[in-house]
């Protein structure tokens, strides 16, 4: 029997006692290439990852308008800002190829939408989860947004003091949530991963699955994320780490995403039930080497 503390995904449970939930954070790691997206969807699959997430933005909306003229060199050589921000957002007829991917090689999708008009232009595609991005936690429209779609929500708290984060959950109730533990700096050193608000989060939410977005580099925090007591867990990868994008430093490549899944996998089945036992792989050690099969008999008959 599941404990409160677990919602569903599609087909998929997330929460205390359910396998860890691993998403690969495609982001804009694609640097606008449809191509480039199969290519991070193959290597999620073959990392042995649940889910890839995406980024939706209306780039009118999100890019500050002093912002826009700004030339910048991109991988289309020099453009605006607002013209480079175009061409990292997939159109929808781009959206609908890698949906039908995902939909063919059997992997859950969704996206983390930055605007309004972006949710519409997912909510098209009718995703069974949505991320709200750490940067979006504070946006009370966008939140409300959300809540009125009735999906799951993943929440991320990067960037974030306490107050608002109980002031989104206020927003959004406790229905369908689960909180990311996050640390909003790409790479984030390690000082500052502060993986002990798993706990803090688990005891201040009962009731909603707690999770970690990690942008560390490197594989051993996210690790101990799941041993603190994460039911999810979101890294960004990349195909490789010194591909143009300023995520890509803080990303996972493929086989350094199939080492993480795995160990994952070996810390959950290491982890146990938390019941002590003696395993029927101690029974020859207890034999050759215990002179006295148990104290509580002896505790029973001397005092």
């Amino acid at each position: 029997m599941f404990q409160k503390r677990v919602i569903q995904i599609g087909d998929r449970l997330i929460g205390d006692k359910c396998p860890v939930f691993i998403i690969a954070e495609i982001g804009l790691n694609h640097n606008g290439s449809v191509n480039i997206a199969k290519k991070m969807i193959d290597g999620a699959i073959f990392a042995g990852c649940d889910a890839v997430k995406f980024q939706k933005r209306t780039p009118e909306l999100c890019v500050p308008r002093d912002q826009w003229d700004i030339e910048r060199d991109t991988p289309w050589g020099k453009l605006s800002y607002i013209e480079y921000r175009k061409k990292m957002e997939f159109t929808k007829d781009e959206f609908d190829e890698i949906v039908d991917y995902c939909s063919q090689k059997n992997i859950i999708w969704f996206a983390s939408c930055w605007d309004e008009l972006a949710i519409d232009f997912i909510e098209e595609f009718d995703p069974v989860l949505y991320k709200i991005a750490s940067a979006s936690l504070t946006d009370a429209e966008l939140l409300i947004k959300h809540k009125s779609l009735n999906k799951p929500l993943m929440l991320s708290t990067g960037m974030t003091e306490m107050e608002d984060i109980e002031a989104a959950v206020d927003i959004l109730g406790r229905h369908n949530i689960m909180l990311a533990h996050s640390t909003s700096s790409y790479p984030c050193k390690n000082d500052e991963l502060n993986l002990n608000m798993i706990q803090t989060l688990r005891e201040k939410y009962p009731s909603l699955p707690i999770g970690y977005s990690g942008h560390e580099v490197g594989l051993a925090p996210t690790w101990a994320a799941v041993a603190l007591g994460a039911s999810f867990i979101e890294r960004h990868i990349t195909l490789d780490r010194a591909m143009w994008g300023t995520d890509q430093a803080a990303s996972v490549e493929v086989i350094g995403f199939m080492r993480l899944v795995n160990n994952i996998r070996d810390i959950e089945k290491a982890l146990g039930n938390g019941i002590k036992q003696v395993y029927e792989s101690e029974l020859p050690q207890m034999k050759k080497l215990r002179r006295i099969n148990s104290l509580k008999n002896v505790y029973a008959t001397s005092y």
